[in-house]
């Protein structure tokens, strides 16, 4: 078997080739099914909150809690089990987080009351670390050339299922209920594990020594002040003392994280590679296309487009099928193709073509937001743009670029970016958005456009140690 460290340095006729295409694309359909299960658990449900709060007597906000605990944990594992899984083998953390996870549908799925249903989404948001270990997995199975696809593939799904998963999400909750939902998850989760058993390989542990649990605790305890506090911050404005004290809550958990790490035998993530110009540019670059380009597609336009007094004045479900779904689903077609792209024309470059073409699309995109059709256009070419390109290319240098002695740290990192960055972006342009005018929208996808450009800027300092396992091949 060979390690994450030994495939890291080396060419595409030096990476691991037996067992054959057959072999490795039966590997890679056991890991699709785990992301699959995750990508479900986190958008499969969103169609169906009204009426699971109608029959568990609750109300949508309370049933949102579950979604924010689940999306949560899933980042908090994410960071945790990726590192975890340097250790003790990649292939043990994937099923162990896959049965917890299904514990937590069923608990879901035969929940009487809301409580029980948060328990059961926290329980499934153990699986939070499946994304990341899932890269991590093929890195060390696939040569550069394959793996480029297969992560735009992944990463295709890590933005919805094809725009599949939200409709059956509603079709289910409409014809059989909410229990259902959580039943076809159990079914997919299931069988990710069987094949997970069967067919994924187990890695040898890259990491010697104990996992550092101190900075784990440390840097968890850090994102959920984040997490909780950019929540707040955009529902209860910036002025509110909780929120002012979460966010230094947020500050002093990091310093802490910072000075365990420096003190760590097998740390979390070295203090001298997070200085370094392999981890910090890339974790920033994509926190701040998250809290760009997120709230823009997300957030501003969908509400934008079903106001009726200065937008659009369309139905929830026609906003999204005009302006979510042609994008999840151009996303999936062109993903792959961009991953297949990348080691051929550099993964950096891909990532400054894709930023750059997302910030010109917003940009064209803000000044013509009255015209219905352009911003539909525009929103398409996101999915090329912005899952395509741009996503691809983050994730798969989140995985190229990370440290030798800690190979989940940095996909660990970059996968809480994504929640955070998603948070932070609509919790930012919530409430300029909300004064209901066309200048108020306007002026929100303005602040998508800036911190776009802020991405752009923060990847051009991006720079691989590995220039010949990054760049051409």
């Amino acid at each position: 078997m060979i390690t994450m460290g030994d495939t890291s340095d080396r060419s595409a006729v030096d990476l691991p080739t037996a067992g054959g295409s057959a072999n490795r694309a039966i590997k890679l359909t056991a890991l699709l099914f785990g992301v699959i299960a995750y990508q479900l658990n986190a958008s499969m449900v969103a169609p169906a909150v009204p009426e699971i709060a109608r029959r568990l007597n609750s109300t949508p906000g309370q049933v949102a809690i579950s979604q924010t605990l689940f999306f949560l944990v899933g980042g908090i594992s994410g960071v945790v089990l990726a590192r975890y899984s340097d250790h003790t083998g990649r292939r043990k953390v994937l099923l162990y987080s896959l049965i917890v996870m299904c514990v937590g549908t069923i608990l879901a799925m035969l929940a009487p009351n809301v409580a029980t249903l948060m328990a059961g989404r926290l329980l499934q948001g153990a699986c939070g670390a499946t994304f990341q270990i899932t890269y991590l997995i093929m890195r060390e199975i696939l040569t550069p050339r394959q793996f480029g696809p297969a992560l735009g593939l992944v990463t295709a799904i890590s933005g919805g299922v094809g725009g599949a998963d939200q409709f059956l999400g509603g079709l289910f909750s409409d014809h059989w209920g909410f229990r259902s939902i959580f039943l076809f998850i159990l079914i997919v989760g299931i069988v990710a594990i069987i094949l997970s058993i069967a067919y994924v390989p187990e890695s040898t542990a890259a990491t010697p020594g104990r996992m550092d649990w101190p900075g784990a605790v440390a840097l968890s305890a850090a994102l959920i002040c984040v997490n909780i506090g950019v929540n707040r911050g955009g529902s209860h404005g910036w002025s509110d003392p909780a929120t002012a004290f979460l966010l230094l809550a947020a500050l002093g958990c990091f310093v802490a994280f910072w000075f365990v790490e420096k003190h760590r035998a097998n740390p979390l993530i070295s203090t001298s590679d997070l200085k370094s110009r392999q981890v910090w540019p890339i974790v920033t670059t994509t926190l701040a296309t998250l809290t760009g380009v997120f709230a823009a597609i997300n957030f501003t336009v969908i509400v934008f487009s079903q106001d009726h007094h200065v937008g659009y004045g369309m139905s929830a479900t026609a906003s999204s099928l005009m302006f979510l779904s042609p994008a999840a689903f151009i996303g999936l077609m062109s993903a792959p193709i961009s991953g297949w792209l990348a080691p051929r024309i550099g993964w950096r470059v891909l990532m400054w073509s894709g930023l750059s073409l997302c910030g010109a699309t917003l940009m064209i995109a803000t000044l013509l937001l009255d015209h219905k059709w352009v911003v539909c256009a525009a929103f398409s070419l996101l999915g090329i743009f912005y899952n395509g390109l741009a996503l691809t290319a983050i994730n798969g240098l989140g995985v190229i670029l990370s440290p030798k002695d800690s190979l989940g740290s940095l996909p660990g990192l970059n996968g809480a970016c994504f929640g955070i960055g998603a948070g932070l972006g609509i919790a930012i342009v919530a409430p300029v958005a909300a004064a209901g005018t066309y200048g108020s929208y306007q002026s929100a996808m303005w602040i998508s456009v800036g911190i776009t450009v802020l991405a752009l800027m923060a990847s051009l300092w991006v720079r691989s140690s590995m220039e010949h396992a990054e760049e051409k091949v």
